[in-house]
Order: structure tokens, then sequence, then C-alpha cells
């Protein structure tokens, strides 16, 4: 592997280059599980959480102002997508102890136009990734990555089981990492 700065395999990365992609994975995958962690009592959760948002942060790498650190970046997004996460776990158990009409948690929506702009970016470039799954894996990531449905209801809406879903979940997330360590779409 070549002695790159930081800055440069980020440079490798956006045009393509897959080797930059992992490298980047395994400088920051740690740092990203260490801040993850602590929010979830499951590991399955934390584990969904830094493949997420590698995800996100890969697929908003454009918008990556390259005057400032990676770290901080890629941990920002990592806190912001446990903290989404976390929220829809807390939906969810609202639902399951009977209280869906208990006020919903305040949600901040204090966003710079920059952090918008990523938002909208890495919307699309998700999009573009889910569009390309197997049809298996597809409609359950779109109600859930993108509508942001609990598991449950995306098992009613597609008649399937809460374990058929979870696992759709997982696999489809799997694929998308895949893919965009392949770069496969663009």
């Amino acid at each position: 592997m070549e002695n790159l700065s930081e800055k440069q395999w980020i440079q490798r990365a956006r045009s393509g280059d897959q080797t930059a992609y992992k490298v980047l994975y395994q400088q920051h995958e740690r740092s990203v599980r260490s801040r993850v962690s602590g929010y979830f009592k499951w590991k399955a959760d934390a584990d969904d959480v830094v493949l997420e948002s590698f995800q996100k942060a890969f697929a908003a790498l454009e918008s990556f102002d390259m005057e400032r650190e990676f770290r901080p970046w890629l941990l920002t997004i990592a806190t912001r997508t446990a903290l989404d996460h976390l929220s829809r776990i807390q939906r969810e158990d609202r639902k399951k102890e009977g209280s869906a009409d208990a006020a919903p948690s305040e949600e901040v929506t204090d966003t710079t136009p920059e952090e918008d702009i990523i938002h909208d970016e890495v919307h699309q470039r998700l999009m573009q990734y889910i569009d390309e799954l197997p049809s298996l894996y597809k409609d359950v990531m779109i109600k859930y990555m993108i509508e942001e449905r609990e598991y449950e209801e995306i098992a009613r809406e597609l008649d399937l089981e809460l374990n058929t879903v979870r696992t759709r979940i997982r696999r489809g997330k799997q694929h998308l990492a895949e893919m965009m360590l392949r770069g496969e779409v663009e």
C-alpha cells in the first residue's frame, strides 16, 4: 500500500479509487465504532450505524471541504446517524408499549446550508445505490432508509415476517457497502 497522506487518499476516493475507500474505512472504523457504540445496548445496532455512517460519508465525499480535517467530519456524520438510529429505536419502543400518541422527542432542525447540501447529496446518492440493489432488498431498503419506516411497519406493508425484514435490511446494507466500495454506481 502506498504511503499517502489522508488528503491524498480522500482525493483518490473522490476519483473512484476503491483501494482509497478501503484505506479510509480501515483508518477510521475504530474511531467511528468507539463514537457510536455507547449509544446502543446491542452490538448489532452499533454495527448498523458504523456501516451506515461510512455509506453516508462516502456518498457525500465530493462535498467534503479539503481544508478541514476528515475525522471530525466523519464523526459528526456518525453521531447524527447514531442519533437518528436511536430515535428510530425509541419510536419503535413507544409503539410497542402502546404509547404511539406520546409526544415525539424534539428533533434538532438547526442545520447550516452546508449540512443541508450534504444531506441532499447523500440522499440522492443513496437512492442511486438503492436503485441498483437486487429486488429482494430494494423495497425494504427504500422503506427503511428513505421513508424511515420501522421494521414492524415494513413487515405489515410487505406482508413479511419481522425477522425477514431485519435480515433483508442487514443484507441490504451489506450490499450497499460493497457497491459503494466497488464504486458500481456513478
